[in-house]
């Protein structure tokens, strides 16, 4: 009796981390999802082409469906306008944005008292050397303000890097830039010119580590995935080698290319450019472990062709997986770090 309680406990906690039938795809035809929780409500946040619309529901499902509101114009024709990102900060709401044409994409910043209206004209977001920067996120870790982002070393399209500096408000960095994550694993190199590390979310796991997870590997092919930066415990956000980087991809559609132990997806290509959905998009409201919680990427349906025009926002859920080892080579430090990872389902 005793064994087959135990076949029956074993065979529940396995079917609720199996994957579901089918991925939970939104009807909204969009990339770069930023969904964040403010009370029992909902928020996201998308380009529109020449502008920023915010959409409110009563769940992440729900917000894709929802109206959308214009609350940014590009009245200055900056150019295209990528990856929105919104977060409650002072209680106030900020939304960063890349915007310009070529190399001249820069971030910039646009804020409100409310979520979904008011929000003033657009300042750039004074970043340090001034180059080439996409996909910005601001987050507090350790009472510290800090902006990690996609940027360029110098000012040609060699590769895409991930920085991070520490901010003095939601406008400004202060002192210098520093690289945590450069495509150079031979997993994130599979597709390139160029290679591509890029949007970059921040989040805390339940020993109170920071990780940043990032899509890899370009976004114009079915080879884009999800991987992750750990920094070690007592870590220096700004040190390279604190970092930790998983040994392949988290969540991707390609098994050649994700980390022994994770699986590739069943129902769609090239998932990537995530949010986690944390109230009011504060990393220390990142969940414990144990149940699943609500993340949104986009992504293309099997079967489809892969291309950005096909694109959709999807829900998923993840969960933490702990005593999960990064390991390295060739570099200083110690070469493994043992924490938490993540596990996610489409």
């Amino acid at each position: 009796m005793r064994a087959r309680l135990i076949l029956l406990v074993v065979a529940a906690v396995l079917a609720g981390f199996a994957a579901p039938a089918s991925a939970a795809r939104t009807s909204l035809r969009a990339a770069d999802p930023s969904v964040i929780r403010v009370g029992t409500t909902y928020v996201g946040v998308q380009s529109t082409g020449g502008g920023i619309a915010v959409r409110q529901g009563s769940s992440p499902e729900a917000v894709a469906t929802a109206s959308a509101r214009t609350v940014w114009s590009d009245t200055r024709n900056l150019g295209e306008v990528w990856a929105p990102e919104i977060v409650l900060d002072g209680g106030r709401y900020y939304i960063h944005f890349s915007a310009g044409r070529g190399s001249a994409h820069r971030m910039y910043v646009i804020s409100s008292a409310s979520a979904a209206t008011g929000y003033g004209a657009e300042t750039q977001v004074a970043l340090p050397d001034n180059k080439w920067a996409i996909d910005g996120s601001m987050f507090v870790h350790n009472g510290q303000r800090w902006f990690v982002w996609s940027g360029w070393a110098g000012d040609t399209n060699v590769e895409q890097n991930i920085y991070i500096a520490k901010m003095t408000s939601p406008y400004a960095a202060t002192g210098a830039r520093f690289i945590i994550s450069q495509p150079r694993e031979g997993w994130e190199r599979v597709v390139g010119n160029p290679f591509i590390n890029e949007g970059p979310e921040p989040i805390r796991d339940p020993n109170g580590q920071l990780h940043i997870v990032y899509s890899a590997n370009g976004s114009w092919s079915d080879q884009y995935c999800l991987a992750d930066l750990r920094l070690r415990a007592g870590g220096d956000p700004t040190y390279v080698w604190d970092w930790y980087k998983s040994n392949g991809c988290l969540f991707g559609s390609n098994r050649a290319t994700m980390m022994p132990g994770w699986d590739p997806t069943l129902n769609v290509n090239g998932p990537g450019h995530h949010t986690f959905v944390l109230l009011n998009g504060d990393i220390a409201t990142s969940p414990p472990a144990g149940p699943r919680f609500p993340f949104v990427y986009h992504a293309v349906a099997k079967g489809t062709p892969y291309a950005w025009e096909n694109r959709y926002w999807y829900t998923g859920t993840f969960v933490w997986w702990g005593n999960t080892t990064y390991s390295r080579a060739n570099v200083p430090g110690p070469t493994s770090d043992t924490g938490f990872s993540l596990k996610f389902f489409e």
